[in-house]
């Protein structure tokens, strides 16, 4: 069976954040794992965690100026020293919670016609990236995500994302698989897990259209989860929905599954 996450910035929204970790662990989820960190102290979530017995199992490393509409300062030029000393304070976030993947938005891209100048800053950062979260184990995940819900993000196709790993060819570069920004962009959801499963480091989901639970949509979760089991992925599945209603009563979805 699939070990599931809860995606904290998305799941209980009836609750303050920081509730929001109890609120998971009475659910009967073992890990947690949320956008940014960076409005709390390390040790303040270290804490929660350890008080209600949960995994860190991700967070992004900050994006530039969220309020902004800014998404991602990876590939943005002239941006290079603020996404390094930000992945810097992403790790020492690590250090404290524990988890072993940190996801970095690439950002937006004005034009196509910038997208050489940024994919060349884009392999830079990663170069950095990658260098310094080997030297304490961590991995960092790309991840696609759909124009729809973000317009002109630069990275959108797996395959977009599993070349630009190769491109580093850093061991400890993976790619975000979401489920609910794949089904959206390119569909063909089991042929691409099986595709590229080596070069998966995390698995999101969500149901299609809507973002809502994974129990309504176009996508067979069922058929997935014991797809993702054959394939033999051991990581956290993140459940980065928002709920219809209550987030403990939409889980039945997950009540269902774990009876199966």
């Amino acid at each position: 069976m699939p070990r599931f996450a809860a995606n904290l910035s998305m799941l209980y929204p009836e609750h303050e954040f920081l509730d929001r970790f109890a609120a998971a662990a009475a659910d009967g989820f073992e890990a947690v794992e949320y956008l940014f960190p960076y409005d709390y102290s390390a040790q303040e979530l270290k804490q929660r965690l350890s008080d209600n017995g949960l995994v860190q199992a991700l967070f992004n490393a900050p994006p530039g100026d969220w309020a902004a509409g800014e998404r991602g300062t990876v590939s943005l030029p002239g941006r290079e020293s603020e996404f390094c000393s930000g992945f810097d304070r992403a790790l020492e976030y690590a250090a404290v919670l524990g988890n072993s993947r940190i996801h970095v938005m690439a950002g937006l891209l004005p034009s196509e016609t910038d997208r050489p100048r940024h994919h060349g800053v884009y392999l830079e950062n990663l170069a950095y990236a990658t260098a310094q979260a080997a030297k304490t184990g961590i991995t960092v995940l790309l991840e696609p995500i759909n124009t729809r819900d973000m317009p002109g993000f630069f990275l959108n196709r797996q395959d977009q994302a599993q070349a630009i790993c190769k491109e580093v060819g850093a061991s400890n570069l993976k790619v975000q698989f979401d489920c609910y920004h794949c089904q959206i962009v390119e569909g063909d959801l089991a042929t691409k897990l099986r595709r590229d499963f080596d070069g998966i480091g995390h698995i999101q989901i969500a149901g299609v259209p809507d973002r809502h639970e994974p129990d309504q949509g176009e996508v067979n979760y069922p058929y997935l989860f014991e797809l993702i089991d054959q394939l033999g992925y051991d990581g956290w599945v993140g459940c980065e929905y928002r709920p219809r209603g209550n987030t403990s009563a939409g889980l039945q979805w997950l009540r269902d599954w774990k009876a199966r």
